[in-house]
Formats: structure tokens, sequence, C-alpha cells
């Protein structure tokens, strides 16, 4: 039974009764399937149910009613999602539950599992340990050895320039590969992301890693109630601390450069201009996994999660552009088309009572704590991954963007009363 529909201009006494009616109304968790299955060539006949009966099966999946606009053409992606994130509504889907290679897409789990362990001013310096184990040809945003960094700085570079140095380095900061992959799959086992199986923290391509169109837009959609994910998600370029050097009068000194977010919806590129809403969240792309894709929008107050794994059409940028599209088509189907699925909340939502309600810093994503981090949604109560917590934290995120992109300089969005508009620069 989907989610009841909320809107983000109800007052927070009905979106904590929506809360709860939702964790009371949400389907039983579904065995999960073997982490040993490999990626398969081809969708196999029956997938996880997880969602609803209809995302099992493989090929599209939608409810092409009267009045509701066809599915665009050109679509080659081997999976693909479009979902309300208010709702969790399921508006269409293609193989779904595909167990696929995710490539960097993976980093939103390893951010939603460790995001809330350091304060954001918590400085490391970089042991040539602590870079261990980055496969050849990684993205790198990067980090130096015996270089001192933030964890903002290195939490920057794993969200702009997709870093596995970055990755590795906060993975050593937190005891190591091992036991942040151990953390990964239990966090996502929490979320109900069945689908993955994580063997390397940084997406890299590694035998049995593998996730799905379904459980990448759950674990967006998890993160996406962080303010610091949000933020980080959101924010199009920044400045990364570089090597020490002497100057010319032998001074010490260590200088900056500036880092680019790699998801050109945000930042746009000769062929794919910035998506009109865009508010993160991460791409990939390996040998293995193709070019992978999750993004979440906003267009009058409605919000929306895409994801695209691995177009078929050998195309530059061709993963925004198919994205482009599904965006386009959920935006003008939504309200219009029957979901055929939906967005289950975490097993934790699901044992909370009718007693549980959503805190400020649950359903709105405010800070908690000196560093800035919040409550991982596994171990939230009701509020910590239902519709309007979802909503108003993605409108936080699409705020954020006010400070980076120039075309959102004019545009006047809902401001919620748990969502704070970040500074200007």
């Amino acid at each position: 039974m989907p989610a009841p529909k909320t809107t983000l201009r109800r007052s927070l006494l009905v979106a904590s009764a929506v809360l709860v009616s939702a964790a009371l109304t949400a389907p039983a968790a579904v065995a999960k399937p073997s982490p040993g299955t490999s990626p398969s060539a081809k969708p196999p006949a029956k997938m996880s149910a997880v969602g609803g009966p209809r995302l099992a099966k493989p090929g599209t999946q939608v409810d092409l009613a009267p009045g509701v606009p066809v599915l665009p053409k050109g679509i080659s992606a081997r999976s693909w999602i479009v979902a309300d994130a208010e709702s969790g509504e399921v508006l269409a889907a293609h193989n779904a539950h595909w167990r696929l290679a995710p490539a960097s897409t993976l980093k939103m789990l390893f951010a939603d599992t460790l995001l809330p362990k350091w304060p954001k001013t918590t400085k490391h310096k970089v042991k040539l340990s602590d870079l261990a184990g980055v496969g050849p040809g990684s993205s790198m945003v990067g980090i130096k050895e015996d270089e001192t960094y933030t964890v903002h700085d290195l939490w920057l570079g794993v969200f702009l320039r997709s870093g596995n140095d970055a990755v590795h380095v906060l993975s050593a900061m937190n005891g190591g590969v091992e036991p942040t992959v151990a953390e990964m799959n239990k966090h996502a086992e929490e979320l109900q992301a069945l689908d993955t199986h994580v063997v390397s923290p940084d997406g890299y391509d590694a035998p049995k890693q593998v996730s799905s169109a379904y459980d990448l837009t759950l674990i967006a959609r998890s993160g996406m109630q962080k303010k610091d994910f949000r933020e980080y998600a959101s924010t199009v370029r920044a400045k990364f601390p570089g090597e020490t050097k002497k100057n010319k009068k032998g001074k010490k000194v260590r200088e900056s450069f500036e880092i680019q977010n790699t998801n050109r919806l945000l930042t746009g590129d000769a062929d794919v201009p910035v998506y009109k809403g865009i508010a993160g969240v991460k791409n990939g792309n390996t040998t293995n996994a193709g070019a992978t894709f999750t993004g979440v929008a906003e267009r009058d107050g409605r919000v929306l999660l895409v994801t695209v794994m691995n177009p078929e059409k050998n195309v530059h940028n061709e993963v925004y552009k198919e994205t482009a599209k599904l965006f386009d088509w959920g935006f003008k189907a939504a309200g219009k088309v029957e979901p055929v699925g939906e967005l289950v909340p975490p097993k934790g939502a699901q044992a909370a009572g009718p007693g549980s309600s959503a805190s400020p810093g649950q359903a709105g994503g405010s800070s908690q704590g000196a560093g800035g981090g919040e409550k991982p949604v596994a171990s939230a109560p009701a509020g910590g991954s239902s519709g309007i917590g979802v909503a108003l934290s993605i409108t936080g995120g699409v705020l954020a963007l006010l400070a980076g992109a120039a075309f959102l300089v004019n545009r006047r969005w809902p401001l919620p009363d748990l969502v704070r508009r970040r500074p200007r620069d």
C-alpha cells in the first residue's frame, strides 16, 4: 500500500500523523537474496519483490492510463526507476531490482553510513597505509601522504570528485576497509536495500559487488534526509587543500585548488544543460558498471528521485540525458499515473509504535552534536524515512543550491518550518 500523499505546505502536526500511519502500513521485509549472485547478462525472470510485486518483473512497469504522458523515447538504460521522494510512490520502472555493478553511486551508501561519525572539523594526518588498496585508474581528489585534512575536506573529495583516495582515508579512520564494508552491508539491510552487496566501499569494480536502481534510490532517499549529505551532494564547486611546499622565501605554504562536482546535471556540460531544480545526488562510471546515476530534483513542490544504470547507447553524457528525460516525464506524470510500487521505509521505521513522532532533527535534517552529523536513518523512529521528512529535507538541499547555482538565483522555493536557507557565500 503506497504511503499517503502529503504536500510540502501541510502543518507539521498533520505530517506527524502521516508518518505514524506510513510506518504501520509498510509492507513486511522480504528475505534477502543471496549476496553471492553476480551481475547477470540479462534481467532474471523474477527479481526481488521489495516495494511491490510489479517491481519483481523484468521489463518496463508503468500504467499509461488516459491523460498520462507516454514514456520518453530513446531510454536505453538496462535499469531505471522514477519515484516520488515524498510519498515513496514508484511512478515507473524498468528492471528495478536487476542486480548490477553500481560504480561510484555506491558512495551514497558509504556516506549515509559514515557521515554521522565525526565532526566536520576533525583533522587527520594521512599515512601511506591509509591509501592502500586504492584501485588503479580510480577517480582521485589528490590526497597526499603526510598532509593533514579535515573531515569536511575529505567529504568534499568524496562527493565532488568521487575520490576513491578520500573514501579509503575515511575508511582507515573508521578502522579499515573490512569493518567499513561490514557496516555498509548492515546499513543496506536496515534500509531494506536487499539487492545490495558491498565488497569495496568506493564502488570500484569487485567480484560479486552489486546493487540495483531500486536500492540506489532507497539509499539516496535516506541520505538526503541528512543535512550534511544534502549540502555535499548539492555543492557545485569548492576549494581543496593542496600539497605543502616551500615558496621562494623558503617558507612552507599550502595553497588550495578548486574542485568541481562531476554530476553534470548539477554543473552542466557542453552537451548537457544544468537541470532546473536539481539538488544532487551521485554519479559513477566503471568498466563493469558502465555509467550510473541517481538524481533528485524539485519542481512546483514535487520532489522526484531518478536512478539510471548503464545506458546501452555509447553517447557522451548519455546517463544524464536519459535521467533528464525521465525527470521531465515524472514531473508531467506525477498525480496522473497510478504507482507500480513504493519505496519502503527502513526496518527501524516499521518497528516504531503508534506513539512515535519525528523530532525536528529527524524530519528536517537539522544537525545534531558538535559534528553537524545526524542520527543514521537506520536507527531513527518512524519519522526517519517517511514522506514529509524526506520532502522537507530534500527541499533543504534544493535551497542550498541557491548559494552556488546561477539558474536558481531568482527562484522562490517553499520554506518549511524545519528548513533554513543556507547563508549566501
